[in-house]
């Protein structure tokens, strides 16, 4: 089997275009379209065409067009003649080319239709946004995902490789042959998020037909002891992710996930929640090689619709084939260690929601038996939903009949669920302790493997005596409660870990995360919001307090940490979410605010800290749940937090200091060499002399990409006017963010400017 890189030379509604692409980034925001869920991005049908000649070598051959991710609704066409229909916009899928394909020219036509809005809760991205492979394979030989590799025994390590057809298996010089057979490992090493280490799989099937498949030695158990990972017990220190990729839209490539991982895994994360459709495959690839864990999740809703034009539309029909396409793709990443079937889905509450999650699980485990089964279950909103009292707007829970309230005005699903958050705030976490609820809800939870608890945090100690078998853990929690969350997570081997909502900050679900400053509600705020503001990792990737908070939390700072909140805002009313405990950033660097009140948080896990400003005391404090505050008045300079022990012992310092000098446009790439055609990042900043990011003199940018193509250029202001593809946008806390395809030879250079200054730096690009 031979596989060819499908993404050159497409038009998008007649403009040229390199995949993967995301359509609905370039479209012009407004406050009339779209709505805050989508980020108020209008939506449009998108046909893409790519004309190619078939070669004579393909002639008897079996050739399979593999989309990763068409954003929805994606028809295919060749030489005119339809060859499927593909509604989800988060599965893989193949269409087969045989048969229509001439030596001439041939025309491939995707058309991606996602006109009809509201059918996301969050930005969804529009298109081919995921990357087009091409495979030619011997009519009866080798398939994309059809050889499965499976871990028997650790001691000695003994896979299982099972195929459709007669295949030999060579893994490092150990060879087997059959359809379903066993290869021992002698001292293998295993995989794990500490230790990711992989295997490849040479297989082959006949005279050349061949593929290597790289895997992992890894086993999964699960009792109320707790989750073991090769017999070693394993915390998860998780965060739920959205699918889009910041500044590039929805567009997926695999240096963007590589990155996110990187960054996720740098600030103390073992895990991911693939938030709430199946990841990509650059995702998985990057978890593999750095070793995170992975909870990869099927829907965001089932038959019932959150959204007018949402998946339940479409769920009936589709959802074994979306199931097994997710589970099919996973079964050889040994970073997937749990299956969810589903987000805070209310059909459980009813008999025919029951029966559907019994046929999600069941159809999950027949396909792989190796991984436990979920869901992030809201336990509050099944039980509301037995009572009549769905959360999810009229129009968006019922699947049939006219048209709601909310299909009528295009509302953000969300919003009754967010403003009830917003009164109830961390109150929503003892929604299931009642007996009643408990009642109402164990049918479902009964089926999983591991129970998934969506902000139910009260009832982790309740589980002990309740329900002794079951396993539980934290599938979305708030970012604020890590704390005590985490003091559970040590106290109750069946309570295995935490998945923090976000861990990445992501577009759409408009401001539903953000601190504001220019007022409103905490929630549905209008355009121009654009980002989620929910993030503890910004979208440039730059980790805030509540991100270095949690990782105090985890253990894994052996410093204290200082995050400030935002001082050049003096006198007005910040507008909290419930999402977020603070909006505190690492920085100590704010011109023109001299005088204005300054609230500094101190994260660390010792027994009391001291904060110093230019060398003066303001005094020593009680460390309680791994924070301390303290209230002053900006001056610039130094900032100085010093841990003590229970004995009065120093045992480590932090300084953060205000920038020096003269501020200038900063240019820097995160690399200095680059393949051709390789996607790179460059932060460009706001900075001092000394290089310190100055966070209180934001300017508006234009870039420019000489060698290069600029895919994207911007900040995480999460409410602005400004266009990720323009070239031109205002930093925000000081920094912005540009990515750049990297040309064919030379080297490229990236020239950002304010009309007064500019700043260049240059990124060579080697074979």
């Amino acid at each position: 089997m031979k596989t060819i890189s499908f993404n050159t030379d497409w038009t998008c509604n007649g403009d040229p275009v390199t995949l993967p692409h995301d359509a609905q980034i370039r479209e012009k925001r407004g406050a009339d379209v779209g709505g805050g869920g989508h980020g108020y991005f209008p939506g449009g049908v998108y046909t893409y065409v790519k004309t190619f000649t078939a070669p004579a070598e393909w002639e008897g051959k079996t050739i399979l067009a593999e989309f990763e991710g068409v954003y929805k609704n994606a028809s295919v066409s060749l030489n005119g003649k339809e060859l499927l229909f593909h509604p989800y916009g988060y599965t893989g899928f193949f269409a087969k080319l045989t048969g229509l394909l001439t030596g001439r020219e041939n025309t491939l036509t995707v058309r991606a239709d996602n006109s009809k809005l509201p059918n996301s809760r969050w930005y969804s991205g529009a298109g081919i946004y995921r990357p087009v492979w091409l495979h030619v394979c011997e009519k009866e030989g080798l398939r994309p995902e059809s050889v499965k590799i499976s871990t028997l025994s650790l001691d000695p390590a003994v896979i299982r490789i099972q195929s459709p057809v007669p295949v030999t298996a060579d893994v490092e010089g150990i060879r087997g042959r059959g359809t379903d057979f066993t290869l021992t490992i002698p001292g293998a090493f295993l995989w794990s998020d500490e230790e990711p280490h992989l295997y490849t799989a040479r297989i082959t099937a006949g005279e050349g037909d061949t593929m290597e498949i790289p895997f992992g030695i890894r086993q999964i158990t699960w009792s109320r002891r707790g989750l073991f990972i090769n017999g070693k017990e394993t915390l998860l220190r998780g965060g739920c992710v959205h699918h889009d990729s910041g500044i590039l839209g929805a567009a997926t490539y695999a240096e963007s996930e590589e990155r996110r991982v990187r960054i996720l895994k740098e600030n103390g994360f073992n895990a991911i929640r693939s938030s709430h459709n199946p990841a990509s495959k650059a995702l998985l690839d990057a978890c593999d090689r750095l070793g995170m864990y992975v909870m990869d999740e099927t829907f965001d809703m089932w038959y019932n619709r959150k959204n007018p034009y949402d998946y339940g539309l479409d769920f009936e029909k589709n959802w074994q084939a979306d199931t097994a396409a997710m589970v099919e793709r996973d079964f050889n990443h040994p970073s997937v260690i749990l299956y969810s079937i589903g987000n805070e889905v209310a059909e459980p509450a009813e008999k025919r929601g029951l029966e559907t999650g019994r046929k999600l699980v069941d159809l999950c485990r027949s396909l792989d038996p190796t991984r436990p089964v979920t869901c992030g279950t809201n336990l509050m909103i099944i039980s509301r939903a037995a009572k009549g009292q769905g959360i999810y707007q009229d129009g968006q829970q019922k699947t049939g009949g006219g048209k709601g309230k909310a299909e009528k005005e295009g509302q953000n699903a969300s919003l009754m669920f967010n403003i009830m958050a917003s009164f109830v705030g961390s109150g929503m976490n003892k929604g299931g302790n009642s007996k009643k609820v408990d009642a109402l809800t164990t049918p479902f939870l009964d089926l999983l493997d591991i129970a998934g608890y969506n902000y139910g945090s009260g009832r982790y100690p309740l589980e002990e005596k309740a329900h002794p078998d079951r396993v539980v853990f934290g599938s979305e929690t708030f970012p604020q409660d890590i704390w005590k969350n985490w003091q559970m997570v040590k106290k109750y081997p069946y309570l295995i870990g935490d998945f923090m909502w976000t861990a990445w900050d992501y577009l759409g679900e408009a401001g539903i995360g953000a601190w504001s400053y220019t007022g409103g509600m905490p929630f549905n705020r209008p355009y121009p919001w654009l980002l989620a503001g929910a993030g503890v990792i910004d979208i440039l990737g730059i980790p805030d307090g509540s991100c270095r908070y949690a990782s105090t939390v985890w253990g894994l700072e052996d410093q204290p940490v200082i995050a400030v909140r935002p001082v050049n805002h003096p006198g007005v009313r910040v507008s909290r979410s419930v999402w977020r405990g603070t909006n505190a950033i690492l920085s100590w660097s704010w011109a023109g605010c001299n005088g204005n009140k300054a609230l500094v948080e101190v994260y660390s896990d010792q027994d009391r800290v001291e904060l110093l400003l230019n060398g003066r005391s303001l005094g020593r404090k009680k460390v309680r749940r791994c924070r301390a505050i303290f209230r002053t008045r900006y001056v610039p300079g130094t900032l100085t937090a010093v841990a003590y022990d229970a004995q009065g012992r120093e045992t480590g310092r932090t300084t953060l200091s205000s920038a020096k000098g003269a501020l200038r446009i900063a240019v820097r790439p995160e690399k200095e060499t680059a393949s051709p055609g390789e996607i790179v990042y460059v932060p460009v900043n706001i900075e001092g002399s000394d290089g310190t990011v100055e966070s209180s003199a934001d300017r508006r940018l234009t870039v420019t990409a000489e060698g290069g193509e600029l895919l994207a250029f911007g900040s995480a202001n999460p409410c602005t006017t400004d266009e990720y593809h323009t070239g031109s946008f205002t930093t925000y806390y000081g920094r912005s963010l540009a990515i750049v395809r990297a040309g064919k030879t030379g080297a490229f250079t990236l020239t950002a400017s304010d009309g007064n200054a500019s700043a260049s730096a240059s990124v060579t690009i080697a074979e």
